[in-house]
């Protein structure tokens, strides 16, 4: 019973360290950011620009800003996008999934800039990321099927007139973008402290031990080496920013080379895993409901990111 209770004070310390100081800023700064750019209406205008070409995979116009933040900013940045759309009725829940099933293929910024000191190779591994995000959210659109009619916002409120209404308060503007931030952070604290805990008991009975053992064989008969099990193994139970440390550790070490590094790439830098898709589907019930066809084509999208990266490493 002790070791039970000293693995819930350590998943909760690194589950509220995470929150406090790493979402909390990110997420402050972004929904502040983004509630200015949807209050000045260059939201609409730069949706209304790339909607022709996003919407052949499905995806909205306001979905070019949630690939952006997830590559050059972190994994939890799309959240502030998807927090927007989650109040945009012109925006079906089957794009959303679309939008949410690209977020989970392309590599966080977070993961990638950092590896790419120790020998990742930066433009491949985004060129992969929106190669397979496009692909995932075409099929995650195909996946959702058809959406049932949405139903019309609270009687009385009104976006418009609340962005006409507050066109030039931008400090408000920026107080309540980063309210909303704070909001969302708090909302992911408990996802995160379970998510965290469930990883940390497969840890204390062996279970990431044996997928190792499990692995290994398979791993290596395409090319990937032994050790790339590790990594592989702790992103998807502990997460992406796990995996980067171990990763780090193991290339100063020189137990892995830069192109063992940039074969497993296209398999582990990404938002899949149980902290990802904990904190990108805590931005709302919406977003929370097209789960279901969002990992189903990722998984695809991932597989194929996977692919390219052993073809040319």
């Amino acid at each position: 019973m002790q070791t039970v209770v000293e693995i819930i004070m350590r998943s909760g310390e690194t589950a509220v360290n995470l929150a406090l100081y790493l979402l909390l800023p990110v997420l402050v700064v972004m929904m502040a950011f983004m509630r200015v750019l949807e209050n000045k209406g260059l939201l609409t205008a730069i949706a209304v620009k790339l909607s022709p070409i996003l919407a052949f995979f499905g995806l909205p116009g306001l979905g070019v800003f949630a690939l952006i933040q997830i590559l050059f900013i972190s994994f939890a940045a799309p959240i502030s996008t998807f927090k927007i759309m989650e109040y945009d009725r012109d925006i079906s829940n089957r794009k959303i999934a679309a939008t949410l099933g690209a977020v989970f293929v392309m590599s966080q910024g977070n993961a990638a800039f950092p590896l790419a000191v120790v020998g990742l190779n930066l433009p491949v591994i985004i060129l992969t990321s929106i190669a397979g995000g496009l692909l995932a959210g075409y099929l995650a659109y195909i996946f959702h099927g058809e959406d049932k009619h949405c139903e019309p916002l609270a009687k009385g409120v009104s976006l418009e007139v609340e962005v006409k209404e507050e066109k030039a308060k931008l400090i408000p503007l920026l107080f309540k973008g980063g309210e909303e931030g704070l909001e969302v952070v708090k909302k992911s604290i408990a996802p995160l402290v379970l998510s965290i805990f469930m990883v940390n008991i497969l840890r204390e009975i062996g279970a990431i031990d044996f997928i190792e053992t499990l692995l290994a064989p398979t791993l290596t008969r395409i090319g990937i080496p032994g050790v790339a099990v590790l990594p592989i193994a702790t992103k998807y139970l502990a997460g992406g920013t796990a995996m980067m440390a171990i990763v780090l550790d193991l290339m100063t070490e020189g137990s892995m080379t830069v192109a063992e590094l940039n074969r497993i790439a296209g398999f582990t830098i990404n938002p899949f895993d149980p902290v990802g898709i904990a904190l990108l589907v805590s931005a709302g019930s919406r977003v929370a409901s097209v789960t279901k066809p969002a990992i189903k084509a990722a998984i695809i999208g991932i597989l194929f990111r996977a692919v390219i990266h052993l073809i040319i490493f």
